[in-house]
Formats: structure tokens, C-alpha cells, sequence
């Protein structure tokens, strides 16, 4: 399988699993990142969550254990969402938590115990920035203040806008040592690629960070690939496409054939930023089957964990967090470093995932009426079926009942040739070895 991404980045296809953060004063407020945007809120009504914020039960070290537990490989952060606010201690703005009651800066916090945990680390940056002056505001399609009379003919120096964004994401390649992602957000209408004089922007970063992967949204948004797709993309079309909330129907490729990465972001719950009233969360059975469906179509999964306005983790993401662990600490094996099985067809009770030519990995997630049909795999090809999650023999079946489908290996996940129970409810793996 030709994937196209370069090889020192490889390791963001083999990791599959990260998790994001979105953090900032909204948090506080409990109505979703974008409240500002969604209720018109001017920076007067939004100014008493930056003189209050101090999210006082904040712990790092919380944050990365919890991601490193539940079987995650990259972390990422909001550094700077939509409205401003700086998680950092920006030198070109007083908008930004160091000048709030917190004081300290977030950003540096939280990239220390990410390494401590060995996890790659990445932060989430806006090309949108609806508290500076010269952001376009009455014709924006998002900005708080759009269609408000007050800014129709407001002057603005979207030049000096330009000079302030890219020299905030220079501090942050610059002033935190290694970054692993960067993750911009996003792209819309006439606001994309040269309008962010994207080209400079990817040169910049990349001449500071040249290892460093990045998503596609200098020139798209969720519902777009970009020209990372085409014979000749631009320079700034980024590592991997990133769509928003749903799972593409198939793998993603290139015009040429070759696999394009992919990364799925979405929430616990269904809110980005902390929503007390969000009880919607999805389950840890469900992550995980999500998890592996993206894989067998050659995509990453990037699961948000919004932290309340105190910078706690609430104890529900905690739980379905630390069950996610649980089944990874047994079946990690199926997930790092796996690929689509291309030359296998999807299989009724799941998916296949691929290690490698002799390593296929059967994601059980329901149980057969009697013996299971291994579609595409031939039983001489089998040298060994194992269950995963304690590495006890599985045999091919030579069960009278299946005799009939001679074209189909079969194998028996019990002793009693009878309706297969899995030991597993969420996803039961077997290894399977080839010859």
C-alpha cells in the first residue's frame, strides 16, 4: 500500500489514536467555543470571563496520563481558538492567560507533561482571531459582529493582521522546542490559502519545524480535501486531510491511486468546548469500534476531551477514557502501526486491520451462529489463530456443519461448534499469522 506521506513522518499513521483539547474562556462559560460567535457576544459582554479565569484544579500532568492510559499516541491543544485568547504567553498581544488571574502559561505546562508521558505533542492554532481590530467583522460569515451596522464601513489593516497571526505561530515553533502537529483551523470562502499568504506561512513553519506534520485547513476546512489530493499540491496542502465529525465511506486517495492520510476529529459528547448540559457521550465500546473502522480505511481517530472552566476532566470522560485503556493494554497490537487488509473484503461480523504480510488482525464485533467464516483468507495459507487478548489457540474448523463451503475457512472460537459467544463484547480480535 504506496501511502503518501514522507517517512519521518510515519509515525502519525502508526500512532491512530490522539486525543484533543479544547480549552480557553469559554470553558467557563459552558455553552460550547463558539458562544461568542453563536450569541453575538461583544468583546465588552465576553471581557468578565478574561478578567475572571483562573481554572484553578488544572493539572497537566491529569491531561496526558489520562490521554497515555486510554492507549493515545499525540495530544493537541488549542493554543488560540477563534476568539483570541491566548493559552500562551504571546509577546504580541495582552490577550492571553498569563495577564488573567492564572498567570502562568498553559501552553508550556502542558507540553511538558506530554513528553513526560512520551506522547507526540501538538497545538491547535486559529487563522481566525475575532478580538483583533483588524479582522474583518461586518461581512465575515462568523465574526460575532457580523451584519452589525456599527462596523459596515470600519477601515480595517488586514496586512497588519497577517504580519500579527504568522508572528504568533512563530513564537509557537520557535519558543516551545520539538512540536510534533500543527493543527490550523480553518478555511472558508475567499478566507483561504493566499488570503492567509499560506505559502509563507508553511515556509516558515516548516524551516523552524521541518519534521513537523500538518493538517490541511490553510486552504480547506472539514468538508474538504485541499489540493493534497492532486498531481501537484500546493506547498502548503499539508500532511493529511482532516474531516470533521464523520467517517469517510472508504480510504482516501490521490489522484495517482496513492493513500492520502486521514485523521476523523470528534467529541466525547458532542461539543468541542465544555457544555455541562452535553450528556450525548459516546461510549467506550463505540470509540473503540470507531477506532477500528477508521483504520481499515486507513485513517487516525482524534477524540476531543473537553476540560470544564476549573481545567478538570470530568469524571464521565475519565471512566469511558480508562475503559478505552482497558481494552488497548490487550489489543494495542491491532491498532499501532495497522493498515487497511486491501485485498480482503469486509467481513459481515467486522473489520480486518493489517500489520503487516503475514499479520492480520480479525476485529470480532458479532458473534457468529456457529462457527466464524474468515472471508478472503485461505486455510492454507493459516499457520496460527489466536485470540489477542490472551493469546489462546483458536482451531480452523473442520465442523461437519460447515462442510458445504468448501471456497471459506471457518474457525471455531469455542469448543462446542454451537452459537459463538464472544469473550469480548466490544471487539474480540484474533491474530491471525500467515504462512
Amino acid at each position: 500500500m504506496k501511502q503518501k506521506i514522507s517517512p519521518d513522518k510515519q509515525w502519525f499513521v502508526d500512532s491512530r489514536i490522539g486525543m484533543f483539547i479544547h480549552f480557553g474562556l469559554y470553558s467557563s462559560i459552558g455553552r460550547g467555543e463558539w458562544v461568542r460567535s453563536r450569541e453575538n457576544l461583544t468583546i465588552e459582554e465576553y471581557q468578565p470571563y478574561f478578567d475572571s479565569f483562573n481554572p484553578s484544579a488544572f493539572d497537566a500532568d491529569q491531561w496526558a496520563k489520562a490521554a497515555a492510559d486510554a492507549g493515545m499516541k499525540y495530544i493537541i491543544l488549542t493554543a488560540k481558538h477563534h476568539d483570541g485568547f491566548c493559552l500562551y504567553d504571546s509577546q504580541y498581544t495582552d490577550y492571553k492567560i498569563t495577564n488573567t488571574p492564572f498567570k502562568r502559561d498553559l501552553v508550556a505546562q502542558y507540553i511538558e507533561a506530554a513528553r513526560k508521558y512520551d506522547l507526540k505533542v501538538g497545538l491547535y492554532f486559529s487563522l481566525i482571531d475575532w478580538y483583533h481590530k483588524d479582522f474583518p467583522k461586518f461581512d465575515d460569515w462568523h465574526h460575532p459582529m457580523r451584519g452589525n451596522e456599527a462596523y459596515r464601513d470600519e477601515t480595517i489593516d488586514w496586512d497588519n493582521y497577517l504580519k500579527f497571526m504568522h508572528a504568533q505561530v512563530e513564537e509557537l515553533v520557535t519558543n516551545y522546542g520539538h512540536l510534533d502537529i500543527m493543527w490550523f483551523d480553518f478555511s472558508y470562502g475567499e478566507m483561504s490559502s493566499d488570503k492567509w499568504e499560506a505559502e509563507e506561512l508553511m515556509t516558515m513553519v516548516r524551516q523552524h519545524q521541518p519534521h513537523i506534520v500538518i493538517d490541511n485547513r490553510l486552504e480547506t476546512s472539514g468538508e474538504g480535501f485541499g489540493s493534497i489530493i492532486d498531481n501537484e499540491p500546493n506547498s502548503y496542502s499539508g500532511d493529511y486531510i482532516s474531516p470533521e465529525h464523520i467517517i469517510p465511506p472508504y480510504p482516501i486517495k490521490d489522484v495517482n491511486g496513492d493513500f492520502v492520510p486521514w485523521e476523523v476529529c470528534t467529541s466525547i459528547n458532542n461539543s468541542w468546548g465544555y457544555d455541562p448540559t452535553d450528556r450525548s457521550y459516546k461510549s467506550a465500546k463505540f470509540i473503540i469500534r470507531k477506532l477500528v473502522e477508521c483504520i481499515s480505511k486507513n485513517g487516525n481517530i482524534l477524540l476531543n476531551i473537553p476540560p470544564d472552566g476549573t481545567g478538570r476532566f470530568n469524571q464521565q470522560s475519565l471512566d469511558i477514557l480508562s475503559e478505552v485503556g482497558d481494552w488497548m493494554e490487550l489489543n494495542h497490537a491491532s491498532i499501532y502501526e495497522n493498515r487497511p487488509a486491501i485485498d480482503l473484503e469486509k467481513p459481515e461480523w467486522g473489520y480486518y486491520t493489517q500489520k503487516d504480510d503475514k499479520t492480520i488482525y480479525a476485529h470480532i464485533f458479532d458473534g457468529p451462529l456457529g462457527v466464524l467464516p474468515l472471508p478472503g483468507i485461505a486455510s492454507s495459507q493459516i499457520a496460527s489463530v489466536t485470540r489477542l487478548m490472551d493469546n489462546s489457540v483458536v482451531k480452523v474448523s473442520d465442523s461437519w456443519t460447515a462442510l458445504a463451503f468448501t471456497d471459506t475457512t471457518f474457525v471455531e472460537l469455542n469448543n462446542s461448534h454451537a452459537t459463538e459467544a464472544l469473550m469480548d463484547d466490544i471487539d474480540m480480535v484474533l491474530e491471525i499469522k500467515l504462512k
